[in-house]
């Protein structure tokens, strides 16, 4: 009898995985479900190719980057292995290679399982199995790396296994979260823990993460293709990346004016930078965002909101950054918490 890799090509992966019986699936084809990023020209991209290279060549160097990405299934497997195949992996000193190169897995219902640990020489991918060691039919979500490239990804089950299609989220028409290096998820120590990943689990839905390190300037071609998006919130923070108060003045509302035009019952939140004591330069950068706001209120909108940056870090305080900019886990709890409590009374 012919083995399953000698009749679907896409089971013949090359593995030093140890596990006699292990199958693995191209996550493109069903039962599989892929969130928050799509599959365009060989690699995983949050925004088209030709939309990133029209905004800026640095989103176009980031944009596929896999932040917010995640596969969604059903197993009742034993074990949960990945076959990644990888490009551009992100390596800085004040960053876990964990969050910027690694995927993590959870289970639908009870949360986080385990890492899938990179090597520390990792250079266009890796292999590695996580035991669940459960025969129940669980639901799993496996998050994408939050800084570096995907070009393809394989999960590896039993042979003996069933494979099913995952429930839709609760909110299925995502939340698209628009920023920064923070946006992006610079610097958690896992996917799952950025804000949106803490917020997606917690609420059950849907995003989609348009956070491009030190590359968000509200240009008009990422306005006008966000605008277009069908989206069931849309969250708005750029503080750290505009250069300078002026460009902030000059692009924040005009932005938000873009997004409102297009959109007018969808909830938008504003955002300013997530920190605990602010200088006076970012309290005048607060007051930008805060007249952006209060224009819109005095303009009758009912669905615009806003959170100021000492609130997102409000439980977080002096400990929630890596280096007095980027979040840690306790941080992007913090903002995660402030955001989430929001959100929750939105959606």
């Amino acid at each position: 009898m012919k083995s399953i890799s000698e009749i679907d090509a896409n089971f013949r992966i090359e593995t030093k995985i140890d596990k006699q019986d292990i199958k693995f699936y191209d996550i493109k084809r069903q039962p599989f479900k892929i969130y928050g990023v799509f599959y365009e020209n060989g690699k995983y991209r949050r925004i088209p190719e030709a939309v990133a290279k029209a905004v800026s060549e640095d989103v176009w160097a980031l944009h596929t980057n896999t932040a917010g990405g995640r596969v969604r299934f059903k197993t009742d497997s034993p074990y949960i292995a990945i076959h990644a195949e990888m490009s551009g992996v992100g390596k800085m000193s004040h960053f876990a290679l964990s969050g910027s190169a690694g995927f993590d897995l959870y289970d639908a219902d009870k949360g986080y399982i385990q890492t899938f640990i990179p090597p520390f020489d990792i250079a266009d991918g890796y292999e590695s199995v996580i035991e669940t060691e459960s025969s129940e039919i669980r639901e799993y979500i496996i998050n994408f790396p939050l800084y570096s490239n995907v070009d393809e990804l394989y999960i590896g089950i039993s042979d003996t296994a069933s494979v099913y299609e995952p429930d839709p989220y609760r909110i299925e028409k995502p939340i698209v979260y628009y920023g920064s290096s923070i946006t992006q998820g610079g610097c958690a120590s896992r996917p799952g823990n950025s804000y949106e990943g803490i917020i997606s689990h917690r609420l059950d839905c849907n995003y989609i993460n348009l956070g491009f390190s030190g590359s968000a300037m509200a240009e008009e071609e990422i306005a006008e293709y966000i605008k277009k998006l069908d989206m069931s919130v849309f969250v708005y923070d750029y503080d750290h990346n505009a250069p300078s108060a002026e460009h902030l003045a000059n692009t924040h509302e005009k932005m938000f004016n873009t997004i409102r035009k297009a959109n007018p019952g969808l909830p938008v939140i504003l955002m300013s930078r997530p920190k605990y004591y602010l200088t006076e330069d970012e309290k005048v950068r607060l007051d930008i965002i805060k007249n952006t706001y209060n224009n819109a209120v005095e303009n009758g909108d009912r669905n615009v909101y806003l959170i100021e940056g000492p609130e997102l870090m409000k439980t977080a305080g002096y400990e929630g950054t890596v280096d007095n900019c980027h979040p840690n886990d306790l941080g992007f709890g913090s903002m995660a918490a402030a955001l989430g409590d929001l959100l929750e009374k939105i959606l």
